[in-house]
């Protein structure tokens, strides 16, 4: 199954086929997977995204003024698609709304990215953001490690990163307040630190919406010796 005439969405689609058909998520088409051939297509588009931050850019510009000025703790960003309809649905019922099914949909869609499936394949590790033992609970999975097993197979590696502790909802706040609150958040399994120093990593998350959780997780990450750090998100929020 194909995506004719869409660089970078007509590769590596394999894990489309062969599911059971239902009705498409967002045009109600029958029968379907998740999301139609036709939606992917329409709400997919490839965009030209800094390559340090994922924020869309003009066509040629590789990295955005932001990331010239003050470049981010990760070396580089990728992201499938914007945090905006349909996306910002399929992910509300993925994460809020238990229905894990999501997973390999937006796995699929996350490796037909431009640059995703060579990150991952340069990659000795691909560790999810993790949560806090209070969210999982409450959630009764993490959808970032669903995505990384999804994504990456053997070399998903939900164990070295940890979350140490809780933070108050973040959607609401600004940058500089997101980082105080993430302020030793994270921290590496001291008996995996060894295993990660000088290792090439892919840090895997649903949404970046500042970059805050990256760049708190990511210096974790660089304390324990991680030579290169790609994170990589399915959706990236615009700038307000």
């Amino acid at each position: 199954m194909r995506f004719n005439g869409l660089p970078g969405l007509s590769q590596n689609l394999r894990g489309w086929v062969g599911r059971v058909p239902s009705q498409c998520a967002v045009c109600h088409a029958w029968p379907s997977q998740r999301i139609c051939n036709a939606c992917v297509a329409r709400f997919a588009q490839p965009a030209s995204r800094c390559q340090r931050c994922a924020l869309r850019v003009p066509a040629g510009v590789s990295v955005c003024g932001a990331c010239l000025l003050h470049p981010p703790v990760f070396d580089a960003c990728l992201a499938a698609v914007d945090y905006a309809y349909p996306w910002a649905d399929a992910l509300a019922d993925f994460k809020f709304r238990a229905d894990p099914g999501w997973a390999g949909t937006l796995s699929t869609l996350l490796r037909s990215t431009p640059w995703v499936e060579p990150a991952i394949e340069a990659a000795n590790r691909v560790l999810p953001v993790p949560l806090s033992q209070e969210r999982l609970r409450e959630r009764g999975f993490n959808q970032s490690a669903l995505l990384a097993r999804h994504l990456a197979g053997t070399k998903a590696d939900a164990h070295s990163l940890l979350r140490l502790h809780a933070t108050e909802a973040q959607s609401s706040l600004p940058r500089d307040q997101r980082l105080r609150n993430l302020r030793g958040a994270f921290a590496v399994e001291p008996s995996h630190a060894p295993a990660l120093r000088g290792q090439r990593l892919v840090l895997l998350d649903d949404v970046m919406t500042t970059g805050a959780t990256a760049h708190a997780a990511v210096l974790a990450l660089r304390d324990a010796g991680a030579a290169h750090v790609t994170v990589v998100v399915l959706a990236r929020t615009a700038p307000a």
